[in-house]
């Protein structure tokens, strides 16, 4: 049996899924053996569970703060899930937990960092602030998690010219593409080291 790299992916709110879509999208097509055991959604009615339907990743919900980490490290083993990819989680992952799952856990972030990175910045925000600033340009960076906000190890970055957008709402936009072409490409990327290595 040809041995896979599986992944799980973390959201919360109402997150409406836009990169878990390019993920899933991307695995389908690449001729490598990623397996996406599992989502989760801290809110019953994440929009988000609408793709994971059209995916048949099945979605688990967890919304007890308190218990929400000692579950997901259940499921995470019971899974033997390799990878944990943030799509739109906003709650900080304590360091207990960090040390406790032995995978990877990554983020994308809507800009170059460690510009425009920290507590607070996320969505929209970052791209106020990068417009406020006058940045000729902006991009995605994809990064290892750590117990600070955005503070991890850098995997890759993608840039690119905003100059000619008039507002944040049009950098949001450009961004967005980037992130859905660079999420992918970096766990494709990242299954193919770990397959390499434990074939």
């Amino acid at each position: 049996m040809q041995k896979s790299y599986n992944i799980a992916f973390l959201t919360s709110g109402k997150s409406m899924g836009s990169n878990f879509e390019a993920v899933m999208t991307h695995i389908q097509k690449c001729n490598v053996p990623i397996r996406a055991k599992f989502l989760i959604i801290t809110r019953a009615d994440a929009p988000i569970t609408q793709r994971a339907e059209k995916f048949g990743v099945k979605f688990i919900f967890l919304d007890d703060k308190k218990t929400f980490e000692q579950k997901l490290l259940t499921f995470l083993n019971k899974n033997n899930v390799h990878l944990i990819v943030l799509a739109g989680f906003m709650r900080k992952l304590s360091e207990d937990f960090l040390q406790k799952y032995p995978g990877d856990i990554i983020n994308i972030h809507p800009a170059l960092l460690p510009k425009f990175g920290g507590k607070g910045m996320f969505g929209m925000r970052v791209h106020e602030e990068v417009f406020q600033m006058k940045e000729n340009f902006s991009g995605a960076s994809v990064h290892y998690v750590n117990e600070r906000y955005d503070e991890g190890k850098i995997i890759a970055q993608r840039k690119i010219p905003i100059d000619h957008c008039t507002s944040a709402e049009e950098i949001a936009k450009e961004v967005l593409k980037i992130e859905h072409e660079l999420y992918p490409e970096v766990i494709e990327k990242l299954a193919r080291e770990y397959l390499e290595l434990y074939k």
